[in-house]
């Protein structure tokens, strides 16, 4: 960890069943000062990979959902400087400098939004949505927190303003077809949850009707058809995760 900086970051990671991405994310992130990983008790071999490491900190915590996960993630923090990375998620030597030099500027943004280059089984995808993919992954933790009322794709209320980094985030989201099935019905049962707890009731019509939607929207509006076969499978996938939300949606309803 490079004690050097002006400005200290902590590097934060939230996992479960990680062990394709762990030992490359944690070497990914060798800048920073102090890096916290929360395993939601992983049963394959992540955390026998994060205690190889012993400047890495491990916190297991029982996964509730993504927003809890992350607060408790920022209550280990000890530095105001937050860099907060998915496994899956790799950041170049180019945007490692971009950071390290923004932490250490005079700015007077709370938190930078971080723009992400979608890889589809290791290879660029251009469109099908993903070309404006954005999320916060730097921010003052003292000027941020994620709220509790969403349960996936979680919210980072920030006090202040808002700046944009110029270099990408590398985001290996898709390794192969069936993982990536399995995380669309995930977020879409949580969503669900999400729903449920704010009175939503299921809408047969409704639910369609934002399938169709959203895979036309993504492969046509988006662009997904100039991807190719990768462009239908992933406007597909992202449409499935509207199906298991209304599913999931109908079956905690019904028993409630």
């Amino acid at each position: 960890m490079n004690q050097s900086l002006k400005n200290k970051i902590t590097g934060l990671i939230i996992t479960y069943n990680e062990e394709r991405n762990i030992e490359e994310v944690i070497l990914n992130l060798d800048f920073v000062d102090e890096l916290i990983v929360v395993d939601s008790f992983s049963n394959d071999e992540t955390v026998a990979i994060i205690k190889k490491y012993p400047k890495v900190k491990l916190v297991q915590n029982k996964f509730e959902n993504y927003t809890s996960q992350r607060n408790i993630a920022l209550d280990h923090a000890n530095h105001n400087w937050i860099l907060f990375i998915d496994a899956d998620e790799r950041i170049s030597y180019k945007l490692k400098s971009e950071i390290i030099a923004t932490v250490n500027s005079e700015t007077t943004n709370s938190a930078f939004y971080f723009y992400r280059k979608f890889m589809f089984q290791g290879k660029h995808l251009r469109f099908s949505g993903w070309q404006t993919d954005k999320n916060i992954r730097l921010f003052q933790k003292e000027k941020a927190e994620y709220i509790s009322t969403k349960l996936v794709h979680e919210k980072l209320i920030i006090d202040g303003t808002i700046g944009k980094l110029k270099h990408k985030l590398i985001h290996n989201s898709y390794t192969d077809y069936e993982s990536y099935k399995q995380k669309m019905v995930y977020y879409g049962k949580l969503k669900a949850k999400e729903l449920f707890l704010k009175g939503s009731k299921p809408n047969i019509i409704l639910y369609y009707l934002k399938s169709i939607y959203k895979f036309l929207y993504s492969y046509l509006l988006r662009l997904g058809i100039l991807d190719g076969k990768k462009g239908i499978v992933i406007c597909y996938l992202n449409a499935l995760s509207i199906h298991a939300r209304h599913a999931e949606l109908r079956r905690i309803s019904k028993g409630n």
